[in-house]
């Protein structure tokens, strides 16, 4: 599979073509391991690929409940208008989830961090998000992130990004996540008065469920 694409919708489609090509059966799906690759403009960030479907209304929607860092699905049902059934089946006793990444980034103010570390030294290899986190396994009984951190680097005046993922979806998560971390990155660039430079995507399993084959 190619390692650059010019946009997300792109990367889609080479993304669905190389699972169910070259993917081997795993726990129901179709996956590829450690699977990486380059966005070079990641603010092109509409999948459009019409059988896909994606909506860029419920992407927003996401988006701005990870700014408003709560982790209950209720908030994300303010935004969208209702809740889809994968975070219902998500949450817990107190309808919060542990994968709403701007409740995990917003933890000890890591974007603060990031932003002020960049800014103090725009060669520092510590500017990285955390979300997955092997010390607190007792806390994602009913909803493990998938995400394992996100980390920043400023080449020739632009932000780049990377993200780390353990497990990633292409039909559902892949499309949703890479709006998330695009508007991230572009957030921290323009807190950073910095142009937006490449998006590296890395997923240990990389898959694509039977249903959707």
């Amino acid at each position: 599979m190619k390692n650059t694409f010019h946009n997300a919708d792109e990367a889609y489609e080479a993304l669905l073509d190389e699972v169910v090509i070259n993917g081997i059966e795993f726990d129901g799906t179709q996956a590829i391991f450690n699977c990486g690759f380059y966005i070079t403009n990641p603010e092109d960030n509409h999948i459009k690929n019409k059988q896909r479907n994606w909506s860029l209304e419920y992407a927003e929607a996401e988006w701005q409940w990870y700014l408003s860092g709560d982790p209950s699905i209720d908030k994300l049902g303010e935004l969208y208008g209702k809740i889809p059934p994968i975070w219902e089946r998500m949450a817990d006793a107190d309808r919060k989830v542990n994968s709403n990444y701007g409740y995990q980034w917003k933890r000890k103010a890591q974007i603060d961090y990031v932003c002020a570390k960049l800014k103090t030294n725009p060669n520092t290899r510590h500017a990285a998000i955390s979300i997955y986190d092997g010390k607190e396994y007792d806390k994602y009984k009913k909803d493990t992130p998938c995400t394992y951190a996100v980390q920043f680097t400023i080449i020739n005046d632009e932000l780049c990004m990377s993200v780390y993922m353990r497990s990633n979806d292409i039909w559902y998560g892949f499309c949703n996540d890479q709006y998330q971390f695009s508007s991230l990155q572009k957030m921290i660039a323009y807190r950073l008065n910095l142009k937006i430079g490449w998006y590296y995507h890395h997923a240990h399993n990389m898959h694509l469920y039977n249903d959707k084959l």
